[in-house]
């Protein structure tokens, strides 16, 4: 899919696409029923090309979500999305990085954030940023296969082992 698209000049649909197929197929309720082996397939297709007033999907969107429902591979929706979004960045030379820290960051510490680890790497960076109360304090940033800790909740934990080594 991810060559297709990329031959056809068209990643950003495709994108735009797998999205959309994933947010469906992330309401537990439809998750349910397209999952269900017992509901005919030709009722579960069905539930993918309209909600009864406009069309859910677009054609393409439309037959991806019938391969999956008809190979009952629904909830891999997520990890396809997520491969796609992987490739299309790796193509255009830009990096998903997430930034986890203690409290709400302001847009321009975010802003900052990512414009420097921009700049160290040469690349366009796409920052998600993640609010987790149990590292206490400082931050914590991956990118790639990379991870820099710099968590209180890190430090105290390596105090800990010293003193307990010691």
């Amino acid at each position: 899919m991810f060559e297709i698209a990329q031959q056809d000049g068209d990643l950003e649909q495709w994108s735009r696409r797998l999205t959309r197929v994933r947010e469906l197929f992330a309401d537990e309720s439809v998750a349910a029923v397209l999952s269900n082996p017992t509901i005919a397939t030709e009722r579960r297709e069905a539930l993918v090309r309209s909600d009864g007033t406009s069309r859910v999907l677009d054609a393409e969107a439309t037959n991806l979500a019938r391969l999956l429902i008809e190979s009952g591979r629904v909830d891999e929706a997520g990890a396809i999305d997520d491969e796609f979004q992987r490739l299309a960045d790796e193509a255009a030379g830009r990096v998903r990085a997430t930034l986890t820290t203690a409290i709400e960051l302001e847009p321009r510490d975010r802003d900052r954030v990512a414009k420097e680890l921009s700049g160290r790497l040469e690349k366009e960076v796409r920052m998600t940023v993640v609010v987790d109360p149990r590292i206490l304090g400082g931050m914590k940033l991956q990118y790639g296969d990379r991870v820099v800790d710099a968590t209180i909740a890190t430090r105290l934990e390596q105090l800990r082992r010293r003193l307990a080594e010691s």
